[in-house]
């Protein structure tokens, strides 16, 4: 029998770098190998023989790399980034899940009241996809929008009535009114917004900003995020920490979630009888248990976790500071209402948004749920713009007042958009909207992007694109450009490819929303 060319030498010492394996393996390997790594790992090699012999001289080029980060692999130090000079150097993600129906807040389409309960022309819908929601209906007639909109600005630019604070800004804002995604269900969609990718296991727009840049200020996380509490009275689609995760890089590049009620973080003060020296003393002794199993096992995760037990003992001090809103003046609540007084609303955690960006936090997200407007948009989407439009006007504002908002990109946005077409009953009072993915209405503001202009058109029922289209990879891929990363060149490999936000279809950075 021929001998597998893995077996020729097992009785003498073993050259590891000679194995059949992939390059970033034996990287790892190398870059772990001390005598006690090899000893402890040497009796694996026979098992890597035996697979190599079941899978013949292919030898292991289809083996996945490890979900954990390598320590071969190059940290934001040896990233050499920024790329190009960034005009941003952080951002605030105002994330509204569950779709807000671009129709009756940006998409201005006046010549829809006269097709009031007609059904969407054919050529209009053509043979696109829709929801199981609406796939029984026997017709899909018209709902044009229940508000007015009206000029404002220099710009002239229309909004609905249903952001009086909003509309303010429109000189300020650079309207997206051509994004697009290739999802049209909540969880894909949301995963491709955050991610890149429609599958969960991929770092988020944050974790890529923290892992690529580094953090601005060593006492805070790099990338924190703060939700809305919820509201009973809307459908409110969950969101999970995955959103947030950093997938396959390591985990000090998640997000930290603060909480929308009680102490910010669980357990970041001292337990009764327990000082500052004493919590000292338990850390350095558990890190130093950390820093033998890492000798031992060599597992860069344990790093992670020891720089992850470090922050949070900063975070003892930094984090109540951050959430004292004690010294703030009047005229922040004269800016942000009383509302941004009470944990957990939409105008505190963009007052705490500006505070992060005070600080130095690299990435900010908060979410804000409820936007699943299937029925009654007249009664629920009056009280949503309401939580939300004074306190991203405000935030804009704060960050404007304080010089803030020439380094900081703030972005508005969901995972898709709404119909036209009603979904369920139609009525002059009331109507509902299913999911839309082929057009929906974001925009940014600040650090890198044009003031005062408003990008891609729709047809006259807001349901297709007709010019300057801004898929979600161009959208993200934007973002990183106002950072001053190439989104090209951002990577990470895992599972055999150069991994990035922005994935392996073609995506282009919109020069058009560019200052």
């Amino acid at each position: 029998m021929k001998q597998h060319p893995l077996c020729t030498d097992t009785e003498h010492e073993l050259d590891v770098s000679r194995l059949a394996l992939p390059a970033e393996v034996l990287q790892e390997w190398a870059s772990l190998q001390t005598r006690r790594h090899f000893l402890g790992r040497a009796g694996k090699v026979m098992g890597w023989a035996a697979l190599a012999g079941l899978v013949g001289d292919r030898s292991l080029q289809t083996h996945a790399s490890s979900p954990k980060t390598p320590a071969g692999a190059p940290g934001p130090d040896e990233l050499k980034l920024p790329h190009f000079a960034p005009k941003a150097k952080r951002a605030i993600y105002l994330f509204m899940s569950g779709g807000p129906p671009q129709l009756d807040m940006w998409d201005y389409k006046p010549n829809l009241a006269a097709q009031y309960d007609k059904d969407i022309p054919d050529s209009v819908r053509g043979a696109q996809q829709v929801t199981g929601m609406t796939a029984g209906q026997a017709r899909f007639p018209v709902a044009p929008s229940h508000w007015d909109f009206k000029r404002y600005g220099q710009t002239g630019t229309y909004v609905s009535d249903l952001l009086p604070y909003t509309s303010k800004l429109v000189d300020d804002l650079t309207i997206i009114k051509s994004t697009n995604t290739d999802a049209i269900n909540h969880e894909p969609a949301i995963m491709l917004m955050n991610t890149g990718n429609m599958n969960a296991g991929k770092p988020c727009l944050g974790s890529w900003l923290a892992y690529g840049l580094g953090s601005m200020n060593d006492n805070l996380p790099t990338f924190l995020v703060l939700q809305t509490k919820l509201n009973p009275k809307q459908d409110n689609q969950p969101v999970s920490s995955r959103l947030w995760g950093s997938g396959f890089l390591s985990s000090e590049y998640a997000g930290v979630s603060l909480r929308s009620a009680g102490d910010p973080v669980l357990y970041i003060g001292n337990p009764d009888g327990v000082d500052s020296a004493t919590r000292r003393q338990m850390l350095d002794a558990v890190n130093q248990i950390n820093r033998e199993t890492y000798e031992e096992v060599g597992d860069p995760e344990t790093n992670s976790r020891i720089a992850q037990y470090e922050m949070a003992y900063r975070m003892q001090t930094s984090v109540p500071e951050l959430a004292d809103f004690s010294k703030e003046p009047q005229t922040t609540w004269d800016l942000y209402g009383e509302e941004a007084k009470e944990p957990g609303t939409f105008a505190y955690n963009c007052l705490m948004a500006r505070r992060m960006a005070e600080r130095g936090v690299r990435f900010t997200q908060v979410y804000k749920r409820g936007w699943d407007v299937h029925g009654n948009v007249v009664g629920t989407l009056p009280q949503l713009c309401g939580e939300v439009d004074r306190g991203c006007y405000a935030l804009v504002t704060d960050l404007k007042q304080r010089g803030l908002l020439d380094d900081t990109l703030v972005i508005w946005g969901g995972e898709f958009g709404r119909t036209v077409y009603s979904q369920g009953g139609l009525s002059r009072e009331n109507y509902g909207r299913d999911h839309h993915p082929r057009c929906f209405t974001t925009w940014m503001t600040g650090g890198g992007v044009r003031p005062g202009i408003s990008y891609g058109e729709t047809d006259d029922y807001s349901y297709n694109i007709v010019k300057d289209p801004v898929p979600v990879r161009d959208f993200n891929a934007t973002i990183l450009h106002c950072l001053g990363i190439d989104h090209n060149k951002l990577t990470y490999k895992f599972q055999g490819l150069d991994q990035k936000l922005t994935g392996t279809t073609p995506a282009n950075v919109v020069t058009g929303l560019l200052a």
